[in-house]
């Protein structure tokens, strides 16, 4: 996770570089993760946790996935919106074991503004509170500011997902506003989303805390 130089071309702000941590690997998702994607999303209770509000095409009415076919409708939705240029889709991979844990994305990319979107997140419960998100975090943010050279990192998030709200707000990014009516949930109600940002101001003491927590874990 060191710093690299950041002159950097627009194509390798579209690029997904792997990422790798002491807890957890970033990779490129593939069509062969839909197995692990079903497995690392649980089942039952664990698994309407994991994907209350992840925007996700599951099949299910809870969006999480309930068979492989489910699983693979996900995956093949991510790679179909890195096809397009609208989503990048991470395998969120446990370092120790290789199993895959979860899915992260990049989007709303845009290189002439120097920003872009963290989102699509999410962890198999297994994997909660044990710093593999928190070094996640600190993969993606190392490599938005210090390799790509960011000015700005946004999330987006459902109003009423106060977990998600409390997490981003603990990595240093500011609330800045709430978009009413900005997208529809699987239900087909509208949806309040709460946008938070980092700016590369924030980011030296935003890494010190991220640094300092995964060191916690440890």
């Amino acid at each position: 996770m060191t710093s690299t130089s950041t002159s950097t071309s627009a194509a390798q702000w579209f690029a997904l570089p792997v990422l790798t941590g002491r807890l957890i690997r970033l990779r490129p998702m593939v069509a062969e993760d839909s197995a692990g994607y079903l497995a690392a999303a649980g089942t039952g209770a664990d698994a309407e946790d994991v994907f209350r509000w992840v925007s996700t095409p599951g099949a299910a009415a809870d969006g999480a996935p309930r068979t492989l076919d489910d699983a693979h409708a996900d995956v093949l939705a991510g790679l179909a919106a890195r096809a397009h240029g609208v989503r990048f889709p991470y395998a969120q991979v446990d370092a120790q074991t290789d199993e895959f844990a979860g899915s992260t994305s990049l989007y709303e990319v845009d290189p002439a503004l120097r920003t872009l979107a963290v989102g699509h997140t999410w962890l198999g419960k297994r994997w909660w509170r044990t710093g593999h998100n928190t070094e996640s975090k600190l993969l993606l943010l190392t490599h938005a500011f210090d390799t790509l050279g960011a000015a700005r990192v946004v999330w987006h998030t459902d109003i009423y997902n106060e977990r998600s709200q409390a997490a981003i707000a603990r990595l240093g990014a500011v609330r800045e506003a709430e978009m009413r009516k900005h997208r529809i949930r699987r239900d087909g109600s509208w949806r309040t989303t709460v946008q938070f940002s980092m700016t590369d101001d924030d980011w030296p003491a935003a890494r010190k805390f991220l640094t300092e927590r995964l060191a916690a874990h440890e």
